[in-house]
């Protein structure tokens, strides 16, 4: 006789395949959706340098000026620049999504989806063209 647990109507076993730790390279897609997920790390990062830097000026030159100083650091300078392209990569491809995640109809008629990633790059250049305006101007 068998010593496992007998079966129970209420209790199946079930089949569970193993899934490898890492899955997620095993197709371009996982690695790019789990890049994406953590490129949110590098948004919270940004966001703490802005609150950083506005408490620095908001305390005074000599507070800002260690600000400055701390940010020329080599680690703060390859972190700020790293953060960069993460979250570039982060909004290319939820701007890629968004068509797949909103659906606008318009007189009974669903708008293209190239059309609504369009939009958000359009939104994206022209919110980029006004702080370069806002922040080359003289």
């Amino acid at each position: 006789m068998s010593e496992s647990a007998p079966y129970t109507r209420h209790h199946p076993r079930w089949l569970r395949t193993r899934v490898s730790t890492y899955w997620w390279l095993q197709r371009r897609s996982y690695f790019a959706f789990i890049v994406r997920e953590l490129s949110s790390l590098a948004v919270a990062w940004f966001v703490f340098y802005l609150l950083v830097l506005i408490r620095a000026v908001s305390l005074g030159s000599t507070n800002y000026d260690q600000f400055l100083a701390w940010s020329k650091n080599p680690f703060v300078l390859l972190l700020n620049g790293v953060s960069l392209v993460l979250v570039v990569f982060h909004a290319i491809t939820w701007f890629n999504l968004a068509p797949q995640a909103i659906v606008i109809r318009v007189k009974g008629q669903r708008i293209p989806g190239f059309l609504i990633a369009a939009s958000n790059y359009a939104a994206w250049v022209g919110a980029s063209a006004v702080v370069a305006w806002l922040l080359l101007r003289r």
